[in-house]
């Protein structure tokens, strides 16, 4: 089976990240077809993984544009719709794996009687989209997509309540490697030295930084928590946020915290510096689809907190492999922390217990075989 697999994004987030764990058994018979260069690209190459960027010119759509905005940007699509369907003509299926993805990729379905797979990695709500954005989504899925593969049971649902139909859906959570997240005592150490933070309980943080990832929560959760508590912020703005991480300073200057938090930006390192950490905190105030730093946490043996909603709930149950916290807390938040930081061998055994579940739950041999019998069952090759 030839797969064209489509991407909206030159950088690397959740979805590139699963992406690539996807595309990588089809690597002999695939193309990744981009509609923005950037590091994405090059970590698509040095995964040898088939990759051309399609787009001269980024796509001014965003979640939030109304029907007017999007409009305006038929002009953008246009030249690419053209190269996709020249590409799309040369493979079995199309594969889109973001919402610009499943715009173009319907349409070139259209054009070239080829099958369209669209992968949901997100909460189809009014909470992260316009209700122009949310009815195109879901009307080209259901039009035009022969599978729907949804990365949660919340992503699934929130597609279904959006008007999907639920007759297409699949769900199958995101693939890891745990070999990919094992880091030895004296790298940890090290990194540790290097950061300034070896005598310190460390509460790590790993997004971009916007509002609706919740930094601000867990800044509020430090100023209640022992001096000893610090946290390292990895990640940055995208998307027009910078206004955000200025808001961020100016909260940790009132707070007196400027020697407890350190903003670390965008790092490749992330498995490092969760073994760095002493605790993993996702403050997301509204549902994230999936919460794939939760697993990443877990993998990396460390406790983690996770804002009760959406995926995470599938994800963590509360004391067993993890602790969840009602988002928008930061008291509920300092609480866990509080607790984690004064009883270490309890915590200890709840990052064990995670490990264990999360390398066995989430093996991306297991997520990757599951994708290709929904493959083969759905277009009989």
């Amino acid at each position: 089976m030839k797969i064209l697999f489509l991407d909206q994004s030159g950088k690397p987030g959740g979805a590139e990240l699963c992406l690539i764990d996807i595309a990588k058994p089809y690597r002999d018979r695939a193309l990744v077809g981009l509609f923005a260069d950037g590091p994405f690209k090059t970590l698509l190459e040095q995964h040898h993984i088939p990759v051309e960027v399609l787009a001269t010119q980024s796509i001014s759509v965003r979640k939030q544009s109304n029907l007017v905005q999007a409009l305006g940007s038929l002009g953008q699509l246009a030249p690419l719709l053209a190269k996709v369907v020249q590409k799309a003509i040369d493979y079995d299926v199309i594969y889109a794996n973001t919402q610009k993805a499943l715009v173009i990729g319907a349409l070139a379905s259209f054009v070239t009687r080829r099958p369209l797979v669209y992968h949901l990695h997100d909460i189809l709500s009014t909470e992260h989209f316009s209700p122009t954005n949310l009815r195109v989504a879901v009307n080209l899925a259901n039009r035009f997509a022969s599978l729907v593969i949804a990365n949660s049971q919340a992503s699934q649902e929130a597609f279904v309540q959006a008007g999907g139909r639920s007759e297409l859906t699949a769900i199958v959570y995101n693939g890891f490697e745990p070999q990919t997240y094992q880091t030895s005592e004296s790298e940890i150490r090290q990194l540790r030295q290097h950061l300034g933070i070896s005598e310190k309980f460390v509460v790590g943080h790993f997004s971009r930084l916007a509002p609706w990832k919740g930094q601000h929560i867990l800044i509020s959760a430090l100023a209640q928590c022992p001096p000893e508590v610090t946290a390292i912020l990895v990640g940055d703005a995208l998307f027009g946020e910078q206004d955000y991480v200025k808001q961020l300073h100016q909260q940790i200057a009132t707070l007196g915290l400027e020697k407890r938090v350190k903003f670390l930006g965008f790092r490749a390192d992330i498995p490092q510096l969760m073994a760095a950490c002493n605790l993993v905190a996702h403050t997301s105030t509204s549902p994230e689809p999936f919460g794939r730093v939760i697993v990443e946490a877990m993998l990396c043996g460390k406790p983690v907190v996770a804002a009760k909603a959406g995926g995470a709930m599938e994800l963590v149950e509360h004391k067993i492999n993890g602790f969840l916290v009602t988002p928008g807390e930061p008291q509920e938040l300092a609480q866990v922390i509080y607790t984690c930081f004064q009883e270490p061998e309890m915590t200890a055994s709840i990052a064990t217990h995670a490990r264990i579940l999360a390398s066995q739950r989430f093996d991306v041999t297991a997520i990757n075989d599951a994708i290709a019998k929904l493959l083969a069952s759905k277009f009989n090759q």
